[in-house]
C-alpha cells in the first residue's frame, strides 16, 4: 500500500532542481535542432481533419509550394490532422519536413512525412520551439489548442515581446467569424488596441501567402526573450 503525503522541503528542491534540469535540456536541444533550419514557417491547425477535409486538401497544396518555391522548411506538432497535410506538402516538394512532437503517457500519433523531428516532454517547451524563429506562422481552422497558439503568438507580437511578423489565418469562411468576434467583444469594449485586430491577415490565396512569406525578415529567435547578445 502507497501512503501519500506532502513533501519535504529537500523533496520539493530535489523535485524542482530534477523539473529545472529538464526543462532547460529541452529548451538547448530544442533550439540546437531548430539551427539546423534558419528558413521556415511554423503550421498550425485542427489534428481532428482527415485527408477529405477541403483545409487539408488546402494545407498540402500551400505547403508543397512553400517547400518547392521559396525552399523553407515547414514546421509542425508532428502529428495527425494539419500537422500531417502541412508536413506531406513539404514532403512531397522533396523540402525540409519537421516535426516537434510531444512524450505523452499514452502514444502519439505522428504522421508518417517528417523528415527529421524532436520529441520534447512539456507542451510550454514545444510551444516556444514552434513559436522560436519562424518567419512566419500559418493558422489553418483548429480547436482549442490552435486558438491556444494562436492568442500566445499574437500576445508576444502585441506586448513586443517579438518583432511583428505575419500571423496569416487561412480559411476566411471560419476566420472571419474568429475577427468578427475580435472586434464585436474585446474592440467595442476598449479591452485591445484599436490597432491589435491588423495584427493577423486572413488570406486564401496561395500567391499572395507565398508573397507574404517571401518578403517576411529572416529572423533568429533572439528577440523573443529580449535577449541582447
Amino acid at each position: 500500500m502507497v501512503v501519500y503525503g506532502p513533501l519535504t522541503r529537500k523533496q520539493l528542491q530535489e523535485s524542482a532542481l530534477m523539473r529545472v534540469h529538464l526543462i532547460t535540456k529541452e529548451f538547448s536541444e530544442g533550439f540546437s535542432f531548430l539551427e539546423n533550419y534558419p528558413r521556415s514557417v511554423s503550421v498550425f491547425g485542427s489534428s481532428l481533419v482527415t485527408e477529405k477535409n477541403t483545409y487539408y486538401k488546402k494545407a498540402v497544396s500551400l505547403t508543397k509550394r512553400i517547400a518547392s518555391e521559396l525552399q523553407y522548411a515547414v514546421i509542425t506538432g508532428g502529428g495527425p490532422g494539419i500537422m500531417e497535410a502541412a508536413n506531406r506538402g513539404a514532403f512531397l516538394a522533396k523540402g525540409n519536413s519537421i516535426g516537434i512532437t510531444i512524450n505523452l503517457p499514452h502514444e502519439q500519433t505522428t504522421n508518417i512525412y517528417l523528415t527529421d523531428h524532436i520529441a520534447l516532454t512539456y507542451f510550454f517547451a514545444r510551444k516556444v520551439c514552434l513559436s522560436f524563429s519562424a518567419e512566419a506562422y500559418i493558422f489553418f481552422p483548429g480547436g482549442y489548442g490552435t486558438l491556444d497558439e494562436l492568442f500566445e503568438i499574437l500576445t508576444l507580437v502585441q506586448t513586443g515581446k517579438i518583432s511583428p511578423i505575419p500571423i496569416i489565418l487561412v480559411g476566411s469562411k471560419y476566420w472571419n467569424k474568429f475577427r468578427k468576434f475580435i472586434k464585436k467583444a474585446p474592440l467595442r469594449n476598449g479591452m485591445i488596441d484599436k490597432t491589435d485586430p491588423d495584427l493577423f491577415t486572413i488570406v486564401d490565396d496561395e500567391d499572395e501567402i507565398l508573397e507574404i512569406i517571401r518578403k517576411a525578415p529572416i529572423r533568429n529567435g533572439i528577440e523573443y526573450t529580449h535577449v541582447k547578445i
